[in-house]
């Protein structure tokens, strides 16, 4: 049912756990499925350059919360604010159709988390 790519990262899933001090951070939930994400980022010039995430849901949801803190490693602001859920999916080798509302958990994260970083700039 789910890539090689999704078992790895939902078996070992990378950047796990609570940013001290983050720069910017998001919960979002999928009230559908009920799945849970927080997203915290540490920013520096401009760019990415620590990510970490905590879910609660299913393992294709753990899986993109892993691959998306890997892919925001180092990434521009710019380039966060325009990552895209099919960019996540492909990046996990797909996921099955009934599982593609985790790579949209992770996209509405990353855009809740810009979002709190700009609101943080402007204060």
């Amino acid at each position: 049912m789910y890539s090689d790519v999704v078992q790895d990262h939902f078996e070992h899933p990378r950047n796990v756990g609570v940013l001290q001090h983050a720069d910017a951070e998001a919960e979002v939930m999928n009230p559908a499925c009920g799945d849970i994400m927080h997203l915290y980022l540490r920013i520096a010039g401009g760019r990415i350059v620590e990510a970490k995430f905590q879910t609660q849901g299913c393992p294709a949801a753990i899986a993109a919360g892993s691959m998306t803190t890997e892919m925001l490693m180092d990434m521009t602001l710019e380039d966060a604010a325009d990552l895209k859920r099919d960019a996540v999916n492909d990046a996990l080798g797909g996921l099955p159709p009934q599982k593609v509302h985790s790579s949209v958990l992770v996209e509405d994260a990353v855009k809740a988390a810009m979002a709190d970083y700009r609101k943080r700039q402007s204060n």
